[in-house]
């Protein structure tokens, strides 16, 4: 009973692309489109999960660039906040132009905010924790005890502010409501390695900004 997870490492930068399932009813998320989908899709089909969601912590190309092929292997609805829906038809807001391209994405399909839950067969499923800063519709996905960051808070860094709409101020408080969570929350960014809260608020060295 609760929530396991699988990630994948091989994305644009170094971008994480999650799948989080319930263990009981074998519903998911796919967290972040950034890695192909050919590995994701292989892991999905060969333990039986029933993709429900694409969510975007948010709407950067490095996130996001592999967004049409989930869609067409899975038809499932690509779920991000407002902000980010606005921003993925922006390249310059979704980075594209950052990597010689100018790339205007189709909006999301289901606009979700703070307290949003991701029904994956039970009412209390993953639900929505807004943390604006590194862009301005940026989320973590809080379920159980696992929290996916995005580029929000990494293990020993923090998003950086200078792209598009992003804000420092903005991140700073974001940062301090995830430190405000209970120790053993683990983290899962949008890059690198997990740690947890505690680990985090006690060490990384980032915070003084």
């Amino acid at each position: 009973m609760g929530y396991e997870y699988k990630r994948f490492t091989e994305g644009m930068l170094g971008s994480n692309t999650y799948v989080l399932w319930d263990t009981d009813t074998l519903e998911a998320l796919i967290i972040d489109t950034g890695n192909s989908p050919a590995e994701p899709a292989e892991f999905i089909s060969k333990n039986n999960l029933k993709v429900k969601y694409i969510v975007f912590t948010h709407g950067h190309y490095d996130h996001v660039c592999y967004i049409e092929a989930y869609k067409e292997i899975f038809g499932v609805p690509v779920a991000c906040t407002p902000e980010e829906n606005k921003n993925l038809s922006m390249p310059y807001l979704n980075a594209s132009v950052l990597f010689g391209s100018a790339v205007v994405y189709k909006p999301g399909d289901v606009l979700v905010d703070e307290g949003f839950v991701f029904n994956l067969g039970k009412s209390d499923g993953p639900v929505v924790i807004r943390t604006p800063g590194h862009t301005s519709g940026g989320i973590c996905i809080l379920a159980g005890k696992l929290l996916f960051t995005g580029d929000t808070l990494f293990y020993n860094s923090f998003g950086r502010t200078d792209l598009g709409d992003g804000s420092t101020p903005v991140l700073r408080a974001s940062v301090e409501k995830l430190y405000e969570m209970e120790d053993d929350i683990v983290i899962l960014p949008g890059h690198g390695t997990k740690s947890t809260i505690k680990r985090e608020r006690e060490e990384n060295p980032f915070w003084d900004f």
